[in-house]
């Protein structure tokens, strides 16, 4: 694995992206290694990438930011034989926590020198890509508020949640699954290929990323005095002790939202808007990533 490409979100984490490119060429040079560098502008980066990656095939690519970023470069190499290496510099940097990444982007780039390259699934939801976490409901509803400010960071998350809970309305979900149905109100819905968020919230505890199958999970509406108890479980892996929360196994499922012909949704942090029904799948071992030599529990 000697050319490496790393992809660079110039606005993500609070990182000189100069300097950031500099240390990253003289770690590499020092290993044998040859970096390159892409920088994302918001404008056709998905295009660009892989129009990039077909002129200049690197032997990994690296994605240098946020969940954003991340689940860009994913989908630019989802099925193909090109790793995904990440330095985490985001807010949330879901994937890399659940994969045992190092959150300190000099530590994660011991990944360039010594690594194992793990398989994982990855989902189609409404026909758009995600390797990690999709939902609707009230976090899709923080995703988008969050996004659409100018402050980042888990307080301004929080601040957000705080706004819209009192107000929120859950919808009427009717999901059909390739084992089984449900029908109800919902307070938020996960399409979970991973485990947790980057809020550090385990909405998906104990599923493991290449399983071949992925999780609905539902939190149903819950009185206030509820709340605490609910929170603690979702920070602590309780997920299925709580009497509001339902898992969901399965391979594929269209989701259905009563009188709606849209549905706000976030896929692997990106808020956006999906036409209902929702026809979600999984697609086995799609993806290859570097993860911690330490810490793969499926290698190759």
């Amino acid at each position: 694995m000697r050319r490496l490409l790393f992809v660079l979100n110039p606005i993500s984490g609070d990182i000189d992206k100069a300097r950031l490119a500099t240390a990253i060429s003289a770690y590499c040079a020092a290993r044998g290694r040859v970096a390159a560098f892409f920088a994302t502008t918001g404008d056709q980066d998905l295009a660009r990438l892989r129009t990039h990656l077909a002129a200049c095939p690197p032997d990994a690519v690296f994605a240098a930011g946020g969940d954003g970023t991340v689940s860009l470069v994913a989908e630019a190499v989802e099925g193909t034989a090109v790793p995904l290496g990440i330095l985490p510099l985001g807010s949330g940097n879901g994937l890399a926590k659940d994969l045992g990444i190092p959150l300190d982007p000099q530590e994660a780039l011991h990944l360039v020198w010594q690594h194992r390259v793990r398989s994982l699934d990855t989902l189609r939801v409404g026909g758009k890509f995600a390797t990690h976490l999709a939902d609707m409901g009230f976090n899709a509803l923080v995703v988008s508020k969050f996004d659409e400010g100018k402050v980042r960071g888990p307080a301004a998350y929080v601040r957000i949640a705080t706004q819209e809970y009192a107000a929120y309305e859950p919808a009427t979900y009717y999901i059909e699954t390739d084992r089984e149905t449900w029908q109800g109100p919902a307070f938020m819905l996960t399409m979970a290929n991973a485990n947790t968020f980057g809020s550090n919230v385990v909405i998906n505890p104990g599923s493991p990323l290449d399983d071949g199958q992925f999780e609905i999970c539902l939190i149903t509406p819950f009185p206030n005095s509820a709340a605490p108890a609910l929170l603690y479980r979702l920070y602590t892996s309780g997920f299925d002790a709580s009497e509001y929360t339902r898992r969901l196994h399965c391979h594929r499922a269209r989701i259905t939202v009563s009188g709606a012909a849209r549905v706000l949704a976030q896929l692997d942090g990106e808020p956006c808007y999906l036409p209902t029904p929702v026809e979600v799948e999984i697609r086995p071992r799609s993806l290859r990533v570097l993860v911690p030599a330490a810490t793969a529990e499926t290698t190759e």
